[in-house]
This record gives C-alpha cells, sequence and structure tokens, in this order.
C-alpha cells in the first residue's frame, strides 16, 4: 500500500455505506420477539435496528413506526414478509382444524384451558401494509418470503428508501438482484426462526451461511449481508473473509432483555448446557428452527395435521399463550438458531459493545485481507 493511501476501517463497507450506518451490524428483525426498544437501541448505538411487523395489521405497524422515531433519529428497517399465506389458507376447513386441534387439546385441558373454535381465516394484505411504509417513508425496508410487485419497489427507490430482501439459495438472490434491490441478505440455515425462502421449498433450501455466503457474493454485484450462526466477533469476521459487508445477527439480540422474548425464553438462549435445536413447520405452518422440545417432536411426527400459514400459528398460539404463563417450556416455540452456546450477554448496548472492542483490534481492514485471500 503506497505511504499516501488510508487504509479502510472495518466497519468501512459498502453495507454501511449503503444503510448510512456507522457499523455493518444488522439486528434481525426477531418476527413476533420484536420490540421498539431493541430497535432503537441498536440503531442509536450504530448498527440498524429492524423490528419484524408481518403478524401486525397496518394501523398498528404505523404505532410502531411512530414509537420507533421517537426513540432514535437514526435508519432503522422495518420487516415484512411479501407472502402472509400459504395457498390452502383459504380452503382450510374445520375438519382440518379438527385435526389439529387433537395435538393441543389435552394441553390445553391440562393448563385449564376452553378448546378454541373454528374461525374462517381473515387476511392481512402485504400491500396494505406496505403503503404504511411507504406514507411513513421508513429509511429502511427488508423482506422475505419472496418479492414485492415491481411498482412498490420502484416507489421505495422514487423516496429513497433502502431495499433489503432476503435469499436462502444463490437462485433467490439472483432474482432479488434482478427485481433492483439495493442489499441482498444471504441467510444460512443455522438461522434461528422461520426460513424464507421463496423459489423452492424451505426444506429444498437449506444452505449453511459458510456455504452460502461466498457463492451469493459472487453471483451478485450488490452488496451482501451474512445471516445464520453469527453470534460473536469471529462470526462477523467469517463472514467478512467469505467477501460480505455485513452480517445480520438474530439470537444473539433476542437473548438481550431489550427484546420482546419472555424471561423464560432469554434464560434458555443464556443456557450452556448444549441444548439443540430443530426445524419444524409445527408451531406456524412454515419451517422455522427453535429448540427442540415435546411439542416439536409431536407436530414432526404428525405432519399430515399441521394446517398452513398463518392457520396453524393462531392455532398452536391458544396454546402458547397460556403455557408461556404457566412456564410450560415444553409447549412453546422457541426460537433459536444453532450458535446459542456463543451467547454471553442479556444487553443489547453491551453486547454491542463486545462486538466492536473485539473487532477494533484488528491490525488493517478485514475487507482488505478478505480481497488479498481471494486474489492469491
Amino acid at each position: 500500500m503506497c505511504a499516501h493511501e488510508t487504509k479502510r476501517s472495518w466497519n468501512e463497507t459498502r453495507v454501511a455505506s449503503a444503510l448510512k450506518i456507522r457499523y455493518p451490524i444488522v439486528q434481525g428483525p426477531l418476527g413476533g420477539f420484536s420490540s421498539q426498544r431493541l430497535t432503537a437501541t441498536v440503531s442509536n448505538f450504530g448498527g440498524l435496528g429492524s423490528f419484524g411487523a408481518h403478524g401486525l395489521r397496518p394501523e398498528a405497524i404505523s404505532e410502531v413506526i411512530a414509537e420507533i422515531r421517537s426513540l432514535t433519529d437514526r435508519p432503522f428497517a422495518i420487516n415484512l414478509w411479501v407472502s402472509m399465506e400459504d395457498s390452502g389458507a383459504f380452503t382450510s376447513d374445520p375438519i382440518a382444524f379438527e385435526r389439529g386441534l387433537r395435538h393441543i387439546a389435552p394441553h390445553l385441558k391440562a393448563l385449564g384451558k376452553d378448546l378454541p373454535t373454528y374461525q374462517p381465516y381473515e387476511a392481512i394484505r402485504f400491500e396494505d401494509q406496505m403503503r404504511v411504509l411507504l406514507d411513513a417513508r421508513v429509511p429502511v425496508f427488508s423482506f422475505i418470503y419472496g418479492i414485492p410487485p415491481r411498482e412498490l419497489l420502484d416507489e421505495c427507490r422514487r423516496q429513497q428508501i433502502v431495499i433489503v430482501g432476503t435469499a436462502t439459495t444463490v437462485d433467490e438472490a439472483k432474482a432479488l438482484e434482478s427485481a433492483g434491490v439495493d442489499i441482498v441478505v444471504a441467510s444460512g440455515f443455522e438461522s434461528g426462526g422461520h426460513r424464507g425462502s421463496f423459489l423452492c421449498s424451505s426444506e429444498e433450501s437449506l444452505t449453511g451461511t459458510f456455504s452460502l455466503t461466498p457463492q451469493v457474493v459472487d453471483a451478485i454485484s450488490l452488496p451482501v449481508i451474512a445471516a445464520g450462526g453469527i453470534s460473536d466477533a469471529r462470526g462477523i469476521l467469517a463472514a467478512f473473509a467469505l467477501g460480505a459487508g455485513g452480517v445480520q445477527m438474530g439470537t444473539a439480540f433476542l437473548a438481550c432483555e431489550e427484546s420482546g422474548a419472555s424471561e423464560l425464553h432469554r434464560k434458555l438462549l443464556l443456557n450452556r448446557d448444549g441444548r439443540s435445536t430443530g426445524l419444524s413447520r409445527g408451531f406456524t405452518g412454515r419451517l422455522a428452527r427453535g429448540f427442540r422440545n415435546a411439542m416439536m417432536d409431536e407436530w414432526n411426527a404428525s405432519p399430515e395435521d399441521i394446517l398452513p400459514y398463518p392457520l396453524q400459528r393462531q392455532l398452536a398460539r391458544h396454546l402458547s399463550v397460556p403455557a408461556q404463563s404457566a412456564g410450560q417450556e415444553e409447549l412453546l416455540p422457541l426460537w433459536a438458531g444453532q450458535s446459542t452456546g456463543l451467547i454471553r450477554f442479556t444487553n443489547a448496548q453491551l453486547l454491542l459493545k463486545e462486538l466492536i472492542a473485539s473487532l477494533a483490534e484488528i491490525d488493517g481492514s478485514v475487507q482488505d485481507w478478505a480481497e488479498r485471500q481471494l486474489k492469491r
């Protein structure tokens, strides 16, 4: 390097530049465990806080955005699901509901709760949710499970909203690039929570982060964020060495007190006893990773009784709400990635401070180092 050239710091990446953040660390949106407090905390520190709003009606999303803006003036992301239901959601009938109900009925009775009755599906439209984001001019729009209509993406670009799409395969990353997104998240199957696949089934799209990330980096010209199994500075370094310009961390933030996870859930995430995770459609109707427990095993043993998304999610909530109150961890959806054994922090600011301090010790630019390796 010539004497007049200035070395880039590890955090000076295309991802950080595109998102207008200081550190290219994205807090995973966490779905139903999102909180405005966590989103703002991460953004105020210099990362990108995210809020998973896919289960909220438009008026509730508007309130969430307003509260986040009352807590931070930094960029943040609102995350939506493009595909809001499986194809069978509108045609599922009471007979299917009764088949699913038989799996939770004994547990509800043991908890002293009445059995739910069948209710037809009432949809929340993605387009209505998206209109709230456009009207509010959110800084960043991120999404999974598909690609939004081009006219909505065009409007995002007109309003200078940064567009972040999620890919679980190389083909999905290429499709996102063709659609004109700004950044692609390469989501490995180590991730906790839902697999956002959209070209093939989630079961056919289970590629690990270390395999997926470099292939996506090589396949597209957009900045890439690596996600899945990243819980400490070593994971961030590994992602950068693979060519990513940023990382997304979900489970590590889920364990923090600022998240919307219950105290029981957070305690389990911090218990380094080697508890295994598994993949199941049983809690929502779509494939997701969480701690293995009795309820997951029961659903996995009877996949024919699982309702389409989100009917299965609604059914399972009839049990998860009282089970949560009773502290019955064997009956709960406990989303978790595969690197829970690396989680150490219960406070988001302390987690971020530790990550930044560890990365700051690196002599020179991680990005330059990665580029040198690729040229060897």
